[in-house]
């Protein structure tokens, strides 16, 4: 399939930038998987329109303040001079750093910005030295992979140095209230650089009138990464190869999803990210053969999502979605048309449009059912 299959336009003020004064007052347009047919409706509603048996999926990941502004190590680091193609300004001026993906002790995959002014064996210094990064190995598009050092743990430096990491999509810095706003209410551990955002629309009070319903809310783990939010390079769908995210599933989420399954009841994912850890792990435990499926759909255990569902991949577990708008042309949105259809999914959106909801992060939210 083409990439511009899934295009569609929207207005720069219909992106949001703040999240709202309370999270659960945002909007909720209401798809049947079915039929396409759509419902106008406020996430307020959301309690009150379940069956009452569904099994609810979350992800629980906490985001880390991710974003690191830093310095080149020094003025001896590369020779400065008339003649040198090294200015004195490329070696003081700020250095970005996105952390991606942890991948061994203190090391992590990033995007360092200006990426191509970082080379090999340099070092970059945060704060007031107490932090540094060496750049040992280079990737594409300005990734880099990073061994930290310094005073005390790193992730409690991170925590003290770093900023929320704010989609490019909202043009403003991030401020002290997106540290609470930027994380679902049930965020308990990980180290996700961007936040699930189909959770941020759950309050406690809404968790507890569920649980009084007898609906059945579990979690899992996915570390959201790089895989969830780069965009599409090429022109064919097919040929895009998305990167991996870690993801852990409990003994009590696997063992509920197959109690859901012999039921009969729905399996309603909060969230893109928990359809993509629910139906990797499937995959990868149908790989194994009906003889190892003793578990259910899904084994518990800790996994590195791969998978990248498009128009005419199988779900295996899913059977409802709760997600937020997003962009063009990206694997999210290949994914939700994949769940309920490309034509339905993109009515549904300019319905959106027409109808002033708020895109992305800190917007509105579409639940598919």
């Amino acid at each position: 399939m083409n990439v511009s299959e899934f295009d569609y336009e929207l207005p720069a003020e219909r992106i949001a930038q703040w999240p709202l004064k309370d999270r659960d007052a945002s909007r909720m347009l209401v798809m049947c998987r079915a039929t396409g047919s759509l419902e106008d409706r406020t996430f307020r509603e959301f309690e009150g329109l379940l069956r009452g048996d569904e099994l609810i999926i979350v992800n629980n990941t906490r985001v880390l303040p991710a974003r690191l502004w830093g310095r080149r190590k020094g003025l001896n680091a590369q020779p400065v001079g008339k003649n040198s193609p090294i200015r004195l300004e490329n070696l003081t001026s700020p250095i970005e750093v996105l952390l991606l993906r942890a991948v061994g002790r203190d090391e992590w995959e990033a995007l360092v910005r200006p990426g191509r002014k970082i080379a090999v064996n340099e070092t970059i210094i945060f704060g007031s030295g107490e932090l540094e990064a060496k750049v040992i190995g280079r990737g594409t598009y300005g990734q880099r992979r990073l061994r930290f050092s310094g005073q005390g743990d790193l992730l409690s430096s991170v925590e003290r140095l770093g900023h929320i990491p704010l989609p490019p999509y909202i043009k403003r810095d991030d401020e002290p209230l997106d540290r609470e706003r930027y994380q679902t209410v049930f965020a308990r551990q990980g180290t996700a650089v961007a936040a699930p955002t189909a959770g941020l629309h759950f309050t406690p009070a809404i968790l507890s009138r569920l649980a009084e319903r007898g609906v059945e809310v579990r979690e899992i783990t996915l570390n959201v990464g790089l895989g969830t939010f780069e965009p599409i390079r090429t022109e064919q769908l097919e040929e895009h190869r998305i990167h991996q995210e870690s993801y852990e599933i409990s003994e009590a989420t696997a063992a509920a999803v197959a109690r859901a399954r012999k039921d009969q009841r729905p399996i309603l994912a909060v969230g893109t990210t928990v359809v993509r850890a629910l139906e990797d792990a499937a995959q990868k435990f149908a790989a194994l053969g009906s003889g190892a499926r003793h578990h259910g759909p899904v084994a518990p255990g800790q996994f590195e999502a791969d998978i990248f569902l498009f128009p005419g991949k199988p779900f295996r577990v899913v059977t409802q979605l709760l997600t937020n708008f997003h962009l063009p042309r990206s694997s999210l949105l290949a994914l939700v048309a994949a769940f309920a259809g490309r034509e339905n999914v993109l009515r549904a959106y300019r319905h959106a449009v027409d109808a002033n909801y708020r895109f992305y992060s800190y917007g509105d939210c579409m639940w598919i059912r």
